[in-house]
C-alpha cells in the first residue's frame, strides 16, 4: 500500500467526523497541495517523500478553516486563482453566471465588447471572461484593499493579454468615464441579510470577509440595489446586466430591475442545482 493514500483515508475519516461536507475530496486537495502534485497523481508519491505537514493542514480544515485558505488556491472555470484570508473564495454557482455572460457576449454584434465587473474580489469573473473571450475589454472594481491585493496578484499572473484593468474604488461611483458605453455589467455582490447569520456555514461566516457577505438592509439587497443603479448608469442602450443572488431572493431581485427604471427582458436564471441564482436584464433602447 502507498503511505500517502493510507494517510488520506485516515484524514477522510477525521474530516467526516468534523462535519466537512466533502471529506475525501478535501483530504486529497490538502495532500496534493502539500506534495505539489495533481490530485490524480497522489499515488505516485513515494513513502519516503511523505510530508508530515499534511496533518497540520488536516487539523486546520478540521477546525473549520476553508480548504482554499489552507492550500492558497481556488479553481474557477479554467483558472487556478490565488486566494487567502481577506478575499471571498469564488464558488461554482458563479461559474454558471459567467457562462451565461460569455454566451451573451458572443451573440453581440460588437467587435471588442466592454465589460465591467462590480465587486471583483479575487478577479475570478474578469479573468475568466478575458481568458475565454480574448476580444473582451474588462474593467474590474473592488473597494476592499486586502481583496484588491489578491485581485492584483491574480491579474498579474493570469492576464497574459492585458485585457483586465483593476480599479480600487466603490462600485456605486466607479468609472464615470464609461457612462453609457458598457456592453455588459456583471456582479456577485454581497447579498446575505444579517438575520441569516446563524444559518451561514461556519467556514464562510468566520473566514470570508464581511464586506463580501452581508448585503445591507433588512433583506440583504442594498448592495444589489446599488449594482442596479450603477449598471443603469454604465450600460449603453441594449446592454446587459447579470447579478448573482441567493436561491431565496430571486423574486425580490427580479423586481429591483423594474421596467419603470428602463429594464427589459428581466429573467431569473438557475444554477446547476436548478435553484434561482442570478438575474439578467437588458437596458431598454427607448
Amino acid at each position: 500500500m502507498n503511505l500517502l493514500l493510507d494517510e488520506i483515508a485516515r484524514a477522510t475519516a477525521r474530516l467526516a467526523d468534523a462535519g466537512v461536507a466533502s471529506p475525501r475530496a478535501d483530504a486529497e486537495e490538502l495532500a496534493a497541495a502539500v506534495h505539489s502534485v495533481p490530485r490524480g497523481e497522489l499515488h505516485t508519491v513515494p513513502d519516503s517523500a511523505f510530508d508530515a505537514r499534511f496533518w497540520e493542514y488536516v487539523a486546520r480544515r478540521e477546525a473549520g478553516e476553508p480548504l482554499q485558505h489552507i492550500t492558497g488556491r481556488a479553481f474557477f472555470r479554467y483558472l487556478e486563482l490565488k486566494v487567502g484570508p481577506g478575499v471571498f473564495v469564488p464558488r461554482p454557482e458563479t461559474e454558471v453566471m459567467v457562462g451565461w455572460a460569455l454566451e451573451k457576449l458572443r451573440d453581440m454584434d460588437v467587435q471588442d465588447p466592454l465589460v465591467v465587473d462590480l465587486g471583483t474580489g479575487s478577479a475570478a469573473i474578469p479573468l475568466s471572461i478575458a481568458q475565454e473571450m480574448p476580444r473582451a475589454r474588462v474593467h474590474a472594481v473592488e473597494k476592499d484593499p486586502t481583496a484588491f491585493v489578491h485581485a492584483t496578484r491574480n491579474v498579474e499572473e493570469l492576464d497574459e493579454r492585458g485585457r483586465v484593468r483593476l480599479h480600487l474604488d466603490d462600485f456605486g461611483t466607479a468609472l464615470p468615464e464609461l457612462n453609457g458605453t458598457v456592453d455588459m455589467v456583471i456582479s456577485n455582490p454581497p447579498y446575505i441579510p444579517m438575520s441569516e447569520w446563524e444559518y451561514v456555514p461556519r467556514d464562510v461566516r468566520d473566514h470570508d470577509p464581511d464586506a463580501a457577505l452581508w448585503g445591507g438592509g433588512d433583506d440583504g439587497l442594498n448592495a444589489i440595489r446599488v449594482v442596479e443603479q450603477t449598471a443603469r448608469r454604465l450600460l449603453r442602450p441594449g446592454g446587459y446586466v447579470a447579478v448573482e443572488h441567493s436561491d431565496l431572493q430571486g423574486n425580490a431581485v427580479y423586481w429591483i430591475f423594474a421596467e419603470e427604471n428602463g429594464w427589459r427582458d428581466v429573467r431569473n436564471r438557475r444554477d446547476l442545482t436548478n435553484r434561482d441564482r442570478f438575474v439578467t436584464a437588458r437596458l431598454g433602447t427607448d
